[in-house]
């Protein structure tokens, strides 16, 4: 039952994508039979044999799906040298339950995370012969995704201090940011332009800003050149992705399956971009080579974490997680959208910040607590000591949604979060 329920609900969010890919396939096979290739012509009217993006996305999915086989077979080999070294910790989300003195080992994330290196490292022979431009986006990703990978594994065996798990994802996105060639500009929303400018001249606002940035005269303040400051948002994007999804955790297989989901998304994006023949064509099949591998060991991992999880994924899956979504946002140019798949991240996000800046006492863990009675999960507390001794709920957008709807199993709660 826990087999067909997975496989069920692992294939829903895929769908959009597998029907826009069957599409793109039938377009080519038209075309093939209509002029007997895929040739396109240059500059001179020369006819030049190219590979079709549905032959791309075909490779790409093939990696992906060794990439899930790999993961899926290398899991159980793995899990048995975590626990050999004791790298494993506790359910607290069993207490009172036969399994809650059961180890589980953690900081699988290693294994999804160093398969997808391997299988974005033969990506970057196919891809880089047919784009060759993106050759230094490719390497950069590679550095960044290894970085973030290796910080997490350290940080689930040393348990490194948050100060620095704010700084390094900074550290890690300077690749990125580095080999960013793309538009540094925002749009102005229509109800706010008046503040910029008024009767084709600048506001005193409007001059005040033309200090930073660049505001477009030309097209009536609707468009803000935002030059560093943008490099600047999107170093903080990456830090938000990689430590967004370590937050919005506590209950088994949630930080792999809204990965999961936000990877459809990404996908599901890119190709509807590339179906429409975009002018970012070429980015969006960059990101989608990239999603495909990451959504097939994410999904290999998701069987194990899967409720009841006999493996931990760690922050070594969460940081990697982050800076891959980083990664395609920010060299896919779509750093803007990205942040409309992350809107429960944010929302959860905002939610925490006064726990998150010690402005409200923040325990080490503040996922749910269970009720071996009831067999339910139920939001947890912290005790205030500034008006008494006064207990408040943790805030976390789990814990709001128990708050909500009641006590709730952890499988139900866990579907509820998706």
């Amino acid at each position: 039952m826990k087999t067909y329920l997975f496989q069920t609900l692992a294939i829903l969010p895929l769908l959009p994508s597998l029907w826009i890919i069957c599409r793109l396939i039938s377009k080519d096979l038209e075309r093939i039979k209509d002029s007997g290739n895929l040739s396109i012509s240059n500059d001179n009217g020369t006819a030049i044999t190219t590979t079709s993006v549905s032959t791309q996305l075909l490779l790409f999915i093939t990696l992906g799906i060794m990439g899930h086989v790999g993961t899926n077979k290398l899991i159980p080999s793995i899990q048995y040298y975590m626990l050999k070294r004791g790298i494993s910790g506790k359910d607290l989300g069993k207490k009172g339950t036969a399994k809650e003195n059961d180890d589980i080992p953690e900081a699988l994330g290693i294994v999804p995370g160093a398969i997808f290196l391997i299988c974005l490292i033969f990506c970057l022979v196919g891809f880089a012969t047919n784009h060759p431009s993106k050759l230094l986006d490719l390497n950069s990703a590679l550095l960044s995704i290894c970085f973030m990978l290796f910080l997490g594994f350290t940080d689930d065996v040393l348990e490194w201090p948050w100060r620095y798990k704010l700084f390094l994802p900074s550290v890690a996105s300077l690749p990125l940011l580095c080999c960013y060639e793309g538009s540094r500009s925002v749009v102005v929303p229509i109800p706010l332009r008046f503040l910029l400018m008024m009767d084709g001249e600048l506001t005193t606002f409007g001059k005040f800003l033309c200090n930073f940035v660049i505001v477009d005269t030309n097209a009536d303040g609707s468009i803000i050149n935002l030059g560093i400051f943008y490099l600047v948002y999107m170093g903080l994007l990456a830090v938000f992705c990689t430590n967004a999804i370590n937050i919005f955790a506590g209950i088994n297989g949630l930080e792999v399956g809204q990965s999961y989901i936000i990877g459809c998304a990404v996908l599901f994006h890119n190709l509807v971009e590339i179906q429409s023949d975009s002018l970012s064509r070429e980015n969006h099949v960059f990101s989608a080579m990239i999603m495909f591998s990451f959504l097939g060991v994410t999904l290999a991992l998701l069987r194990h974490n899967w409720f009841p999880a006999s493996v931990f994924v760690g922050d070594t899956y969460c940081y990697f997680a982050g800076m891959t979504f980083a990664v395609v946002g920010i060299l896919g140019h779509f750093s803007k959208t990205l942040l409309l798949f992350f809107i429960p991240q944010l929302i959860n996000f905002l939610y925490s910040i006064p726990q998150l800046f010690k402005l409200v006492p923040c325990p080490k863990h503040r996922l749910p607590k269970f009720n071996a009675k009831t067999e339910r999960m139920e939001p947890s507390t912290i005790t205030t000591t500034t008006k008494g001794n006064k207990e408040r709920v943790n805030m976390t957008l789990i814990n709001a949604c128990l708050q909500i709807f009641g006590p709730l199993s952890e499988e139900v709660l866990y579907y509820a979060a998706l």
